[in-house]
């Protein structure tokens, strides 16, 4: 099995490097300190999977696994985080990661977690299971289904305009014409119910977009 780390601290790269590479059939082939970096190397090395932080510089892991998902659908994503609330869970999982651990994991386990991941299973910390079966018992609210009739490209426009960039720099960041861009915007707009970019910028902080 391929492994890519991206967290940005270097105690946990190389704590997670040192015990990983003991394990005769896993292989680190890349680690990165940001989502960014996650994305170049994926263009090089080839990772079965990724070990994901979420709270990092440049891009967060949670915004990095939306693009590798979309771009690399077959490359499973465990997210290892130091937060176990829905407000981070959650976002994580609707952002396409196929697992969701705590840093406190034991080595052995993690492992084992890994494993069931590539074979297809959705494993979650225990302390995180239950809101979140809870959470698809729950019917969604209002603005959750609004957030659902968004285009995969509308909810790129509403990230970088949440992330205080004009509509220039997005066409420019996202390869579009600042036409496009106002048309999308537009329809975010409508879809969320929301009348101006702070109104648009606040719903995706609050729903965990960024």
């Amino acid at each position: 099995m391929k492994i890519m780390i991206v967290d940005d601290h270097t105690v946990v790269r190389k704590g997670l490097i040192f015990y990983l590479e003991t394990i005769e059939d896993l292989e680190i082939v890349g680690e990165a300190s940001n989502g960014e970096e996650a994305l170049q190397l994926l263009s090089t090395v080839e990772p079965d999977l990724i070990l994901m932080d979420l709270f990092m510089p440049v891009l967060n892991g949670m915004e990095a696994t939306k693009r590798i998902k979309a771009n690399f659908p077959a490359i499973k994503i465990l997210v290892l985080s130091s937060f176990s609330d829905k407000d981070h869970v959650i976002p994580a999982l609707q952002a396409g990661a196929d697992g969701y651990q705590l840093k406190d994991i034991d080595p052995e386990q993690l492992v084992e977690t890994m494993r069931a991941v590539m074979e297809g299973e959705n494993k979650l910390h225990d302390k995180v299971t239950k809101f979140v079966l809870n959470r698809i018992a729950t019917p969604m609210s209002e603005e959750e289904q609004a957030i659902g009739h968004l285009t995969k490209r509308e909810k790129d426009v509403l990230v970088e305009v949440a992330s205080g960039f004009s509509n220039k720099e997005i066409a420019d960041r996202l390869g579009i014409t600042e036409k496009t861009v106002k048309t999308h915007l537009s329809n975010v707009f409508s879809k969320l119910h929301v009348n101006d970019r702070t109104q648009a910028a606040l719903f995706a902080v609050k729903h965990g977009l960024m």
